[in-house]
């Protein structure tokens, strides 16, 4: 399934999320962006939406009361992640951004994007220095009860409104030169992955799989760390979300660093992650994709990024497994 984390430099940064991709406008005041570290400092949005102005969006009485008044919604996440978010000239531009701003249309308030390291993110959330994560995180039950992996209740656990459907790739050296087809074929291999992700849980899982045949998993901060590991030669593969890895295999090198092997596993949802304590910012958010996505710009946003195999017909909450 997948999970993420962020880029600014600081960590997770879901793939480089390498660099850039070609310049992008985004939509002018009504998304904002920052790019600091969760735990200390980040960003502190400026102004707001006036409630009489803000009134007039469709949705914006659904919100609770105190981000009516703000007129900003403070988004976490792990801007490293291309398409899906990453920093191109000072902004954090991606398939997330542009899905936040057409939620903003709906809702009537700035989204105001923080980015900081991904395994950061929940507890951002929980300690209400941020109001939502969107940073393509996978919705799963673990992160639903605030579990850990060993089944330890180690928190409350997150709400997510489910807006992205993607399975995970493999993505190897340019000309696969170890043969890697799939998961199967790594055992006796090392792999480099980012820490704190979902794709680090799989290849945990296949090392258990393959058992004395030894899977060695060298997991890092960023995934860019783990691509370049890849590259050198010290690695046989990492592991993404497919438009992420598709757009790494395009863009890194110019297309002569990495390919991507094998077919897409483990296909789940992205959440956007809200508290368990704030159930009408969750219903807010959800009733507002539902609307982008029957008017048609969440269609677009996603054909903007090429990513419309991803889509989903309608917005779920906790619906991943």
């Amino acid at each position: 399934m997948t999970a993420r984390s962020t880029r600014c430099t600081t960590a997770k940064t879901r793939t480089s999320r390498l660099a850039a991709v070609a310049a992008i406008a985004v939509a002018g005041s009504m998304l904002l962006t920052a790019c600091g570290d969760q735990t200390e400092g980040g960003s502190t949005p400026e102004g707001g939406t006036s409630s009489g102005a803000a009134s007039n969006a469709p949705l914006f009485s659904k919100l609770p009361a105190d981000i009516q008044k703000s007129g900003v919604v403070k988004v976490g996440t792990d801007a490293s992640y291309a398409p899906m978010e990453y920093t191109e000239g000072g902004k954090i531009v991606g398939v997330d951004p542009d899905i936040a701003e057409a939620l903003s249309k709906q809702l009537g308030v700035k989204f105001v994007f923080t980015s900081g390291t991904f395994d950061g993110l929940i507890t951002s959330l929980e300690t209400g220095r941020q109001d939502l994560i969107m940073s393509s995180m996978t919705d799963n039950k673990k992160r639903q009860e605030g579990l850990d992996d060993s089944g330890k209740k180690i928190g409350k656990g997150i709400d997510f409104v489910d807006y992205f459907s993607s399975g995970v790739s493999l993505l190897v050296k340019k000309g696969n030169p170890q043969g890697i087809n799939s998961l199967d074929d790594l055992c006796g291999k090392t792999v480099a992955v980012q820490r704190g992700t979902i794709y680090e849980d799989t290849f945990k899982a296949q090392a258990e799989k393959c058992g004395a045949n030894k899977l060695t998993i060298q997991a890092f901060d960023t995934d860019a760390e783990a691509q370049t590991r890849v590259k050198a030669g010290g690695a046989v593969a990492d592991l993404n979300d497919y438009p992420v890895a598709a757009y790494i295999a395009k863009t890194s090198g110019g297309g002569n660093d990495f390919e991507v092997v094998g077919s897409q596993s483990d296909v789940g949802l992205f959440g956007i992650g809200v508290s368990k304590d704030d159930t009408q910012l969750r219903d807010a958010v959800k009733e507002a994709l539902d609307a982008i996505i029957k008017d048609g710009s969440y269609e677009k946003v996603l054909e903007k990024w090429d990513v419309t195999d991803s889509a989903v017909k309608q917005a779920t909450v906790n619906a991943g497994q």
